[in-house]
């Protein structure tokens, strides 16, 4: 089995997994090598792994039996659905942040301070400078908490705290997908423009005009590509 390295993601070691699948190596009814010998092989983290293999076993392809191992249940390839089912996942977390960016851009027009549009001018034009996805998604998640931050309500900041990190994933993942739309630059110069400006009605429905374009094309995506398979 090729190694894919310590750093590689979920998706790559499905994808070497599916390898072995497809080309018959671990064929229907036979058991994968244990979890300790895939991190071996594969050079990744037992979590990876873990992960990996759940994955595939929710999927139909693998069957985990107690205390026997993993088995061979399907050699066909689950990439078609394990993407349906990432896109459905994308959109469950922007429904999500246009819960809670519509009332903390709203809180922050009334209760922000002059720090705070400082700091939003700043984390704007970094978000706006992004080239990578990765990039993009630590950018865009600093500027979105920092409106939470200037919302001045510290439940908000803890749930958007929680949220943060699938949020990031998620940003990342929809600047990857060429198919998929994102609030771009004029989208989010429109909010910082009504909290600077201390408009709450304006800033909330910039907020929502910033998220809607993403879920609308994640929704048409997930649409057509439920309907194709």
């Amino acid at each position: 089995m090729r190694v894919v390295g310590r750093r590689s993601s979920v998706d790559e070691v499905i994808a070497a997994l599916n390898e072995q699948l497809a080309n018959g190596a671990w064929a229907p009814g036979e058991r994968i090598p244990t979890e300790q010998e895939l991190v071996a092989q594969l050079g990744v983290s037992r979590a990876v792994v873990r992960e990996a293999v759940r994955a595939l076993v929710q999927l139909g392809c693998l069957e985990a039996r107690q205390g026997a191992g993993t088995f061979v249940v399907s050699a066909a390839d689950p990439t078609p659905m394990l993407r349906q089912l990432r896109l459905a996942e994308l959109r469950d977390v922007f429904e999500v942040q246009l819960a809670h960016d519509v009332q903390a851009a709203r809180l922050a027009a009334q209760r922000r301070e002059d720090a705070d549009v400082e700091r939003l001018r700043e984390l704007l034009d970094r978000r706006d400078r992004a080239a990578s996805p990765e990039a993009f998604g630590a950018a865009d998640v600093e500027f979105h908490s920092a409106v939470v931050d200037a919302a001045r309500n510290p439940l908000l900041t803890e749930m958007y705290r929680y949220l943060s990190e699938r949020l990031r994933e998620s940003l990342v993942a929809l600047r990857a997908d060429s198919a998929l739309d994102e609030g771009g630059p004029e989208a989010h110069r429109a909010l910082f423009d009504a909290i600077a400006g201390r408009d709450p009605e304006s800033a909330a429905r910039a907020a929502q005009a910033v998220i809607e374009p993403c879920l609308t094309s994640l929704q048409g995506v997930v649409d057509e590509r439920g309907t194709a398979q």
